[in-house]
């Protein structure tokens, strides 16, 4: 019974903590319910087990929602699946980076390529930004410690980007 009573507290220790990252949030106009809080620590202990991970303290959720509140990309419809999927994203990477990276680096890390290279777009952010830099981390790579994990994408990136001053050119030269 006391063990019980212990679970308890630290559920509801932890929903609060969560629904005290609104004070931050809706500045941005993204608020949590209750409802959604609770849903948020559900999918993060189905998470957790999926990945087979264990985690203490207050956990991941509010420095994901502190990471990812001022997006362009999340308003309040897809808020609470947004920060799910990004929950999900977060264990499965911690685990294929070998725990090799911090929370706060990588979450540097999803933020900035959110936000500047997948333009919102959770499945790219999974498949191809955080896959290509797992690879170079588990490869050995160190040069992101510098960086607390801000702007080390560009080293990896495979992919040629819209370059916007010269498309503008090409069109002066055209007409």
């Amino acid at each position: 019974m006391d063990r019980d009573w212990m679970v308890l507290l630290g559920q509801q220790n932890q929903l609060a903590k969560v629904l005290d990252t609104n004070r931050r949030t809706r500045q941005f106009g993204l608020t949590l319910t209750e409802q959604d809080a609770g849903l948020l620590l559900k999918e993060r202990t189905k998470a957790l087990r999926e990945q087979r991970r264990v985690e203490f303290g207050e956990g991941i959720i509010p420095k994901i929602i502190d990471e990812f509140c001022d997006s362009s990309f999340i308003d309040q419809e897809n808020y609470v699946e947004t920060l799910i999927r990004l929950q999900e994203i977060f264990y499965l990477y911690k685990n294929e980076m070998q725990d090799e990276i911090s929370d706060e680096e990588l979450l540097h890390f999803m933020g900035e390529q959110f936000e500047d290279t997948c333009f919102g777009d959770l499945d790219y952010l999974e498949g191809t930004c955080l896959n290509i830099f797992s690879q170079a981390i588990r490869a050995g790579y160190r040069g992101y410690k510098a960086s607390r994990g801000c702007g080390e994408y560009g080293n990896f990136d495979e992919v040629n980007r819209w370059d916007y001053e010269l498309y503008l050119e090409a069109l002066k030269n055209l007409y």
